[in-house]
């Protein structure tokens, strides 16, 4: 069965305090993961701040919705309780609690839609269906803004001139921490006079070994032959590592050449490279920072 949004959790959540005892919050994640008979996997599935679980997330969201709302109580640190308003959910309201039906319960209709006093926005007169707990929500629309970016990047990139791209390589080598400095990684700018070879880096800043590089500003796919031209350069070379960097694409053939070899090969698409491009800052600069803090429950100790 698939992880269950935070929203489905939210009837189960209720009904696994519905003794009315309080009930740690530890255990409650452990009969919810039960309930909807999650794997080992799904269990351990992690969202992509890889801070904490998907499925401890949305539990953790469907407690504060339904605090919010009146049906449960937080009676003391990590406990969970049952308010009468919550038996009176579990008795008469729907089979699935959702959003939109919390928001009948004045007070979580103001938590819900709590804005800035100094907002400026226009009221959202549809809302969509939430299947997503904030921390989701936030996380896809970060995705989904490094993806735009890495595409606008690589289409960037591949106007550019081929001596850009050179340097390009070259800079984003030195992000990554090779070469050293951009000095001592000059010559990798330069010819080294063997066919199938842009040139070298340093793979540390001792230069206790190297990399070699293949830089193709290319709109086509990279097919076997170019791969295997590369390896044939490194061996001549009797070199140990090659990075071959496209603004394409490799294909399968091309992909299964540079696997099983004594000589380390490394591709780089113009997928992946955009994203290191976007994870080195490099052609790209920081337009926002967004900070997202929690309860520092270590403060309220008394112990």
């Amino acid at each position: 069965m698939p992880i269950p949004d935070f929203q489905s959790v939210m009837r189960p959540v209720l009904a696994a305090v519905a003794d009315g005892d309080p009930l740690m919050l530890s255990e409650l994640r452990e009969r919810i993961a039960n309930e909807f008979q999650l794997s080992e996997e799904e269990r351990n599935e992690r969202l992509p701040s890889g801070k904490q679980t998907v499925i401890n997330n949305r539990v953790g969201w469907a407690r504060t919705y339904l605090n919010k709302a009146g049906l449960l109580s937080i009676p003391a640190k990590g406990l969970v309780q049952i308010t009468e308003r919550g038996r009176e959910a579990l008795d008469n309201g729907p089979a699935r609690i959702t959003v939109g039906w919390l928001k009948r319960y004045p007070e979580f209709a103001d938590f819900h839609t709590a804005r800035p006093a100094d907002s400026v926005a226009p009221a959202i007169k549809a809302e969509p269906v939430e299947e997503a707990t904030p921390d989701e929500q936030l996380a896809d629309a970060h995705q989904a803004l490094m993806q735009s970016l890495a595409d606008e990047l690589l289409a960037q990139v591949r106007t550019a001139s081929p001596a850009f791209f050179e340097q390009l390589v070259v800079d984003l080598m030195i992000a990554m921490g090779y070469g050293g400095s951009r000095k001592e990684a000059g010559r990798a700018t330069q010819a080294t006079g063997d066919d199938g070879i842009d040139g070298i880096i340093k793979e540390d800043k001792l230069g206790l070994d190297v990399i070699y590089l293949q830089a193709k500003r290319w709109t086509n796919t990279v097919h076997r032959p170019e791969i295997d031209k590369f390896i044939g350069a490194l061996t001549r070379q009797r070199a140990r590592k090659g990075v071959f960097i496209t603004t394409s694409d490799f294909s399968v053939g091309a992909r299964e050449a540079a696997l099983g070899l004594d000589i380390k090969v490394v591709l780089i698409d113009g997928s992946e490279l955009a994203r290191l491009m976007v994870e080195n800052n490099l052609g790209c600069s920081v337009k926002q920072v967004y900070e997202v803090k929690h309860l520092d429950s270590d403060y309220f100790s008394e112990d």
